[in-house]
């Protein structure tokens, strides 16, 4: 190849005395790719980093070109390269990844239906045909005989694509038009199309590089939208769009000028009120106007201010603010519509030092709140004039509870979703004022072996470095010996706050049924303990985040649930961020690690202010324009301390259209892990060509990943069906 980017280096086997008698493993005796090395220096706060593969980074211009250029052709070849080494490498699984993929896809109803939400005098459901790998996007008037009208048919409109993504869908108050977007690329850069449902017609409206979404107006013939800066893909600014109109017409009614912002659009629970919000990891800012007069001005509920957030909703004459003023684990507050600002704002809800305020659904009669304690979801139920006050009970030891799609006012009527590691997900109507529930649905799981007897779920405490104890919840199939002989896998994430909620589910149960042992670590950087959990795990206490893990994982492998021989860890993301900074700071812990789309070049990209998402991160990472940030990122980022020593098996996963974590910061640190690492354990990368951050875009496709990943740790213990 003229312009080949990788040679073949040839592994040697270097096989101890007591391993002597052990079989090969079949990757050692393939060639694995070895990226070109284009040395770059890169300098700031007179440091110098060498980077040998920065030369793998496409714009979008050379990754959207007819005719690929030089460097582009350079890196679709080392790419492929990489995934021909990883067919190669697990060619001997390809039997056992078929089974696992019927095995898991086998357990979904194929003729599934979700459970109808009611709006407007219409009852809304998704539905699946069998072996549809897309969903009918339907609805039926709300009256006697009534026939189901498809507003979208999923298999039909994705049948000529590689991806097809739906983005949101909104029906104008007339019932007569559907708003909704799609993205056939995988950037979730998506494109809003306008359909008469009367008529089936679509009509020639076309708005593009949108967010996804379209908020209607009460006219019905005004829609509201965001649309993405072209480069970093944050959400900037606002239209209005008239039906009928070109895009080109359309009125930016606001823009976020400040690049550590995004905005969105939306509309308040009572209709009354559109809503725009302007978002950063410390701050919030919201306008509002009202939703019968779209032409009129906007005006700012509070103006934004740093470390002062809040969310709004509106009921009767007051806006109902969650915020973390003067409460750091939030609060509810009210305020008069017509006297918006902080200094009218009065509690409704006061702030509880161990109780972190969730959020809130306001009906009729009540007030639902969700608040967490001990870790665990609650959902609390107040009426408004005080007589009543209680929580609705659940009795699993770790699970996840929320309110949902409650989108009429006028009722004593919650719906909520619970799920356990051991109970699918299940969605529930709950009387408020009986105090009475009724099971609407519960996924079903098409095995006529699973029982949830068969399983046992537990919450456990670990205790970090510091002496914090960090919830672990885990779940085996009953039997399992306490030995240290299990293999296990542990998951986390551990980042922007978001909480790992101990859900069910179906594919879970191939790794069970096959003696794994499930964890997760509940640690710092989520939110699951209040809001000093996730304040002591970003920015220069993000440290906290990778110990914690480390420590669950020793905890684990105390109690003899597992050893370091059958320890498996698990991240995606910001959680395969994670997954680099264990390897490196315990790489002979694991046996093998898993990290999907990681965010492994922490320093570059957070330098990089034209790659998404990195602006308005800042209060996540730090600046690392910032000398004292940039020291301590370069402390951790994954790609920058790799070394030569051992490190376990190791198999990545990315997709070329990512645009959350861009694919060239996996592609790099296999790169650099090939050129350092001193052993020969596996290591191998899966670039989905197609796909970005998300993975495929149908219902059963994106297991097929996921086949790969058990039957990755499979082959490590031995597991051949």
């Amino acid at each position: 190849m003229k312009h080949s980017i990788y040679a073949f280096l040839t592994l040697t086997i270097m096989i101890s005395s007591c391993k002597s008698n052990e079989a090969e493993r079949p990757h050692t005796s393939l060639e694995a790719p070895v990226a070109k090395k284009i040395p770059k220096e890169l300098t700031i706060h007179d440091d110098t980093r060498i980077d040998n593969y920065f030369w793998m980074r496409l714009s979008d211009e050379q990754k959207n070109a007819e005719t690929p250029d030089e460097q582009t052709q350079d890196v679709l070849d080392y790419l492929n390269a990489e995934n021909d080494y990883l067919s190669k490498a697990m060619a001997h699984t390809d039997s056992l990844q078929d089974k696992l993929y019927n095995e898991i896809v086998g357990r979904i109803k194929k003729d599934d239906q979700s459970v109808p939400v009611n709006n407007n005098g219409y009852s809304y459901y998704t539905r699946f045909e069998e072996g549809g790998d897309y969903a009918l996007y339907c609805r039926k008037k709300l009256e006697e005989g009534a026939k189901e009208e498809i507003m979208l048919n999923g298999p039909e409109m994705a049948k000529d694509y590689s991806y097809y993504g739906f983005g949101g869908r909104s029906v104008s108050p007339d019932n007569k038009m559907l708003a909704f977007g799609i993205d056939t690329i995988s950037r979730r850069q998506y494109t809003i199309y306008l359909k008469n449902l009367e008529t089936g017609e679509l009509l020639k409206d076309k708005l593009s590089n949108t967010g996804g979404t379209a908020t209607w107006a009460n006219d019905g013939q005004t829609i509201f939208y965001t649309t993405k800066d072209p480069q970093t893909l944050r959400q900037n600014k606002i239209l209005k769009h008239v039906i009928g109109t070109n895009q080109s017409e359309d009125v930016v009614v606001y823009e976020e000028k400040d690049d550590t912002f995004r905005c969105g659009v939306g509309k308040t629970k009572s209709d009354a009120y559109l809503v725009i919000g302007s978002f950063q990891t410390l701050s919030t800012e919201f306008r509002f106007l009202d939703a019968n007069t779209p032409n009129e001005e906007w005006k700012v509920i509070q103006p934004r201010e740093k470390n002062l957030e809040y969310t709004i909703d509106h009921f009767y004459d007051h806006f109902y603010i969650r915020t973390n003023k003067d409460a750091k684990n939030f609060k509810l507050v009210k305020t008069p519509v017509d006297k918006t600002e902080k200094e009218y704002w009065v509690d409704v809800i006061p702030h509880r030092d161990n109780i972190y305020f969730q959020g809130m659904d306001l009906f009729k009669n009540y007030l639902v709140a969700e608040e967490r304690k001990d870790g665990l979801r609650t959902i609390r139920v107040m009426k408004w004039d005080g007589t009543d006050d209680h929580y609705i009970q659940f009795n699993d030891p770790a699970y996840f509870a929320a309110t949902t799609s409650n989108l009429d006012f006028d009722t004593d009527i919650l719906r909520y979703t619970y799920s356990s590691l051991t109970t699918p997900n299940s969605t529930y109507e709950y009387n408020m004022s009986e105090k009475k529930q009724l099971l609407l649905k519960q996924t079903e799981v098409i095995d006529p072996s699973f029982e949830i007897d068969n399983y046992t779920s537990e919450r456990l405490y670990a205790t970090a470095t510091d002496g914090t104890k960090i919830p672990v919840s885990l779940i085996y199939k009953k039997g399992i010996e306490k030995n240290g002989k299990n293999p296990l896998l542990l998951y986390s994430y551990g980042s922007y706050g978001n909480s790992m909620e101990p859900t069910f589910s179906s594919t879970r149960l191939s790794l069970l049924d096959r003696g794994f042992i499930y964890a997760i670590a509940h640690i710092r950087g989520g939110q699951e303990m209040g809001r000093d959990w996730y304040e002591n795990g970003k920015l220069l206490k993000k440290k906290n985040t990778f110990t914690d893990f480390i420590d669950a994982g020793k905890f684990l492998i105390d109690k003899k649930f597992t050893s370091s021989n059958h320890l498996y860890a698990y991240g995606g993301s910001a959680g395969g961020l994670l997954m680099g900074a264990v390897l490196n700071m315990e790489p002979d812990m694991w046996n093998g690690v898993i990290a999907a789309v990681p965010f492994v070049d922490v320093v570059s990209t957070m330098l990089d202010e034209t790659i998404p998402l990195t602006t308005f991160e800042f209060d996540e990472w730090g600046n690392p324009k910032n000398k004292e940030y940039y020291d301590y990122m370069k402390s951790y980022s994954p790609y920058d301390n790799v070394k030569a020593k051992d490190y376990p098996n190791i198999l990545i996963t990315t997709g070329y259209w990512d645009s959350q974590v861009q694919y060239w910061e996996p592609a790099k640190w296999i790169a650099k892990l090939r050129e350092l690492k001193t052993d020969d354990n596996l290591l191998a990368m899966d670039c989905n060509m197609k796909t970005g951050h998300g993975g495929a875009s149908g219902r059963f496709e994106r297991y097929k990943r996921l086949a790969l990943t058990y039957a990755f740790m499979f082959d490590l213990e031995g597991i051949t069906k």
